[in-house]
């Protein structure tokens, strides 16, 4: 019996859909860990779904940008990548739009593609090789910050103006329907921003 339970916890490097076994790995079905892949940088192509103004800021070496809002028009460019025999992970900052986007392509008939699991900050952590350009807020804490602003501010502003106070409760609300859903209207819209669409070149 010992035995048996010391096997099923042991944890692979890198899983596939294909390589991945319920008995040899507790990593999630599709992802690869950031020290799997810091060594095959040049075999792979990582599409990293973030912002254009996030992908400035830090990248994994030869990474492509493809934001998850403009995926859906996209698909046909991933499409290709994978028809041409390349191995394509996604990536973002942590792994949640990463997530997203494999189910977005799946829905497309796109074969599901791994993740890097963690994103770029366990690319980071793990002291794997950036390129960095004009740092930037990611966009989490822009929306941390904006609903943070709008409920401080409504509660303000209702002191003299009662009603405002119903800003501060629509925003909790939104707040609360986008953990359930798992997703953010507020991050799509502020995607959107010059900010976070910077000028090539």
């Amino acid at each position: 019996m010992s035995e048996t339970t010391t096997t099923t916890t042991v944890t692979a490097e890198a899983t596939t859909p294909e390589a991945t076994t319920p008995e040899t790995t507790t990593e999630p079905i599709g992802s690869y860990t950031a020290s799997s892949l810091r060594g095959r940088i040049d075999d792979i192509t990582i599409i990293d779904v973030r912002t254009p103004g996030e992908f400035e800021s830090i990248h994994v070496p030869h990474a492509r940008n493809v934001p998850l809002d403009q995926l859906r028009g996209r698909v046909a460019e991933v499409r290709s990548l994978v028809d041409e025999g390349r191995e394509v992970v996604l990536s973002c900052r942590t792994e949640n739009r990463a997530r997203q986007a494999q189910r977005l392509l799946a829905a497309a008939g796109v074969p599901s593609l791994p993740i890097l699991e963690g994103g770029i900050v366990a690319w980071e952590a793990e002291g794997a090789p950036v390129v960095q350009g004009v740092l930037r807020w990611d966009l989490e804490r822009q929306v941390r910050f904006t609903a943070g602003l709008l409920v401080l501010v409504s509660i303000l502003v209702s002191l003299v103006f009662p009603p405002a106070r119903f800003v501060a409760g629509f925003v909790g609300a939104g707040l609360v329907f986008a953990a359930v859903t798992n997703t953010c209207a507020m991050a799509l819209l502020l995607a959107k921003l010059p900010y976070n669409r910077p000028r090539s070149g």
